[in-house]
C-alpha cells in the first residue's frame, strides 16, 4: 500500500483517538501526559515488533504522531510558567519527558518479549 495512504489512515485513526481521549479526560494537562505517556508506549511496542514498514508507518508514524501532542505539553508548560504556576511547569515537563521515555523503553521492552 501507498506510504502516505498508511501514514494518512494512521494519522485519522490516532487524532481521533486523542480527541476522545481528551473529552475522557477532564484536566488541564492530565490529558496531554496521558496521550504522551500512552503514545510513546505504543511507539515503543510499534518500532520493536518484527512486522516490517507498513505497521511502522501506519502505527507509529501515523497513528502515534497524531495520537501524542509535544506542541500542546510545550504550550501547556510555558502557560503554568507564564501563570506563575513554575514548580508546576517544571514538574509538568519532568513528568512528561520521564514518563514518555520509560514508556518507550517499557513498550519496546514488553514488544520484544511477546515477539
Amino acid at each position: 500500500m501507498n506510504p502516505l495512504v498508511l501514514v494518512g489512515l494512521g494519522g485519522v485513526a490516532g487524532a481521533l483517538a486523542r480527541h476522545l481521549l481528551g473529552e475522557r479526560i477532564d484536566a488541564r494537562t492530565g490529558d496531554t501526559l496521558a496521550v504522551n505517556v500512552l503514545g510513546s508506549l505504543a511507539l515503543g511496542a510499534v518500532l520493536a515488533a518484527p512486522a516490517g514498514d507498513s505497521l511502522a508507518l501506519a502505527a507509529g508514524t501515523g497513528f502515534c504522531g497524531a495520537f501524542t501532542t509535544f506542541s500542546t505539553f510545550a504550550f501547556e508548560t510555558v502557560r503554568l510558567y507564564e501563570t506563575g504556576e513554575r514548580r508546576r511547569a517544571a514538574a509538568n515537563a519532568l513528568v512528561n519527558l520521564v514518563g514518555a521515555l520509560v514508556a518507550v523503553w517499557l513498550g519496546s521492552a514488553l514488544a520484544s518479549a511477546v515477539w
